[in-house]
């Protein structure tokens, strides 16, 4: 089930929210852990079991980590490493074994699908025993709250990442207004929108494109594609983060923001900043700083990075893109540590180029599994062996034009402070955000209606 289907919406989601608010303040988690693990289950029941397995590790042990912590602290760790690992063992054997498998001679597991959302999920789990280890956050003492906090529909396939130390206070004391209630259906509606009207369509651009240049391959066409697969992977992604961070205040809760305008970036380590900010973070606070952060050498610092971006590209897939697509990100990121960020402030136009063109082929790299397929596209952006254009793809690009610019507008803070401005000046224009809300919610139920299903990209990870 995603949140961009009609059965979401006007089933699931309308009689959850009706259950929820009919049931007492002390079962409503009660009723989230119920309707989460319905959720979960829609499509894939099986894996339901393997999620409460996860659940009980950390819960069960985290009792021991807690016990131990202060009176013997090399049993108090033994413990976090048996969490880790249990943990770390169902999401290593879904996700990698077949990978390792067919790269080493072995024998592969047919049939062997990765649960939704377990990369999602299992880091949310080690983030609670890690930080109850370090004495950031108080043990769960009660089953369902913690459930809870790891089943938690809005944010459980695709984040964002959201760490026991951000909600634990929210699972037994937020409080629902109808404020938090209203803004969080303004924020669903719009994620909504950046995901159905300008998220699928570029997904749609990127693939006719794709399919296009297989036959007649040209400078512009990769290019388009480049862009395209650029704006679909941020609308895509941001939206579904909108959409959970709206769901999650409509049951009291506030999550933390996951994007912030990535695209208008002047250096990739500005752009990381930016983009899927609670991985970043998670990264940051479990491996980066652990093995020394920026306390050690130069040398051992890009170390670090490199830890990091190994770990970050082989978390988004089992497959040797993804692992090229880490490396390619640590490599600029040493770069710009080395030399270039000083550079790119004193030249700031030019960076924000330099970083949307590293970006935009670092999800080329990201797009294609086959790497010959990536070496081709690389060939194609500056020309070599192919034509410059086609009649075809000319017309598209004119085509396009508004469209992209509509795009790239939406990308940048500028929308949101030209309402904010207009607002400030005709204060009784305020009346109307309910209504262009109203409106955007009908058109994003027409293009469910014309399009059966419209999955999120994240949901493979």
């Amino acid at each position: 089930m995603v949140f961009s289907s009609l059965i979401f919406i006007f089933a699931y989601l309308a009689i959850t929210l009706a259950v929820y608010y009919v049931t007492p303040l002390k079962l409503r988690n009660v009723v989230l852990f119920a309707v989460s693990l319905i959720f979960y289950g829609w499509g894939e029941p099986k894996y339901i079991a393997l999620m409460i397995a996860s659940i009980l590790i950390a819960y069960i042990f985290g009792f021991f980590i807690e016990k131990y912590r202060d009176s013997n602290e090399r049993l108090s760790k033994l413990f976090l490493a048996i969490s880790l690992i249990g943990n770390l063992s169902f999401l290593l054997f879904f996700k990698y074994y077949n990978f390792f498998a067919e790269n080493i001679g072995f024998a592969t597991i047919e049939g062997l699908t990765l649960p939704v959302g377990i990369s999602f999920y299992t880091f949310q789990i080690m983030s609670y025993s890690i930080d109850l280890y370090r004495r950031e956050v108080p043990l769960a003492k009660r089953f369902i709250p913690f459930g809870t906090y790891v089943t938690l529909f809005p944010q459980l396939i695709a984040g964002p990442i959201v760490r026991y130390k951000d909600v634990c206070d929210q699972l037994t004391e937020r409080k629902e207004t109808i404020a938090k209630f209203a803004s969080g259906v303004s924020r669903f509606v719009t994620g909504l929108g950046k995901k159905l009207i300008l998220g699928d369509a570029s997904a749609a651009i990127a693939e006719n494109m794709e399919n296009a240049n297989l036959f007649e391959p040209t400078v512009i066409g990769t290019w388009l594609i480049m862009i395209c697969y650029t704006l679909h992977i941020y609308f895509d992604f941001s939206g579904y983060s909108d959409m959970a961070i709206g769901l999650g205040r409509m049951f009291g809760f506030e999550f933390v923001e996951n994007f912030n305008y990535p695209y208008i970036a002047r250096s990739i380590t500005d752009f990381w900043r930016r983009w899927h900010i609670t991985l970043s973070t998670w990264f940051r606070e479990y491996i980066y700083i652990p093995l020394g952060g920026n306390r050690v050498g130069k040398f051992r610092r890009f170390f670090n990075l490199a830890a990091v971006w190994f770990l970050t590209g082989f978390w988004h897939g089992a497959d040797w893109n993804y692992i090229l697509w880490g490396v390619y990100f640590w490599i600029f990121l040493v770069i710009e540590k080395s030399f270039l960020l000083k550079l790119l402030e004193k030249a700031k136009p030019l960076a924000h180029i330099y970083t949307l063109l590293v970006v935009g082929f670092g999800w080329m790299i990201f797009f294609h599994n086959d790497l010959t397929l990536i070496a081709d596209s690389a060939k194609q952006l500056f020309g070599i062996g192919v034509e410059f254009s086609s009649v075809s793809s000319v017309q598209t690009f004119l085509r396009l034009i508004p469209f992209l610019l509509i795009c790239f507008i939406a990308t940048t803070p500028l929308p949101k402070r030209l309402f904010e401005k207009l607002f400030a000046k005709y204060p009784k224009m305020t009346a109307a955000k309910p209504a262009f809300i109203i409106v955007l919610f009908l058109v994003c139920v027409a293009y469910m209606v014309d399009n059966t299903f419209s999955p999120f990209l994240y949901y493979i990870f």
